[in-house]
């Protein structure tokens, strides 16, 4: 004859027991909710570092333009230094990011990408994230400082800067210093600014009429452009060509 099972069981092991050790319900929400949080808290912290470094350190634009090759061209991404003018000063040679004096453009409309697309384009490049789109602002390299006397051309068709010819070395191959004569002062708080393909670059040159005479405000600069970083072909430093300009005296 059989004998009953009366070994003992744990409650745990029957089924539908009262006692069954189940996760609580709580405890998974709670971890998926400080991810979520922790992701963010990561996410707004890189946006706002990006966005000091941008306001403060560095800035990316966009080269829409041939004025200035074979230095820089269509297409170019380039990293500015906005130490400069602020913390750091400026001098001849210097590629410069600026905010359209007045007229030098034409009126800017930023492409339409739809309300999402504007929305994210703008955030981004808001933050650094994106190049900023060079549609009101310009680029060129300063030819003369406040108070230089900038004049074009001697006899042997190079621009002078306070009685000294320049043998300007980044100018596109092929172009000259200048198809049009010239002869101006730099008036206190200006530069006068020159694009490196000068037979395709609409610069001091040619907006003499416009607010500023042609000079642009050293308040208006945004920064000095130091780096192509995109595309990786074109990548390179760019440094101030300080030999150019040796001789040049003070005004």
């Amino acid at each position: 004859m059989t004998e009953p099972d009366t070994s003992p069981t744990s409650a745990a092991s029957r089924p539908g027991s009262a006692h069954r050790r189940d996760r609580p319900a709580g405890r998974g929400r709670g971890r998926g909710l400080g991810v979520l949080r922790e992701t963010a808290v990561v996410v707004v912290s890189a946006l706002v570092l990006s966005w000091l470094i941008k306001t403060l350190l560095v800035q990316p634009f966009y080269i829409p333009s041939g004025s200035m090759e074979d230095t820089l061209e269509v297409g170019d991404r380039v990293m500015v230094s906005r130490l400069v003018p602020r913390a750091l000063d400026l001098h001849r040679g210097d590629i410069v990011v600026f905010k359209d004096p007045g007229g030098w453009l034409p009126p800017y409309v930023a492409p339409d990408r739809g309300p999402v697309g504007n929305a994210v384009t703008e955030g981004l490049t808001f933050v650094g994230l994106l190049p900023q789109d060079t549609g009101e602002h310009l680029i060129k390299r300063v030819v003369g400082m406040p108070g230089d006397h900038v004049t074009c051309c001697d006899a042997e068709g190079r621009v002078q800067v306070n009685g000294t010819p320049v043998d300007e070395t980044y100018i596109k191959p092929g172009s000259v210093p200048s198809q049009d004569p010239f002869d101006v002062t730099v008036p206190d708080g200006m530069l006068f600014v020159m694009g490196d393909n000068r037979q395709d670059s609409q610069d001091s040159r040619y907006n003499t009429s416009k607010p500023g005479g042609g000079f642009v405000p050293v308040s208006n600069v945004v920064g000095t452009a130091f780096a192509t970083v995109w595309p990786l072909d074109h990548a390179t430093w760019h440094r101030n060509p300080g030999d150019v300009f040796e001789e040049v005296p003070q005004p």
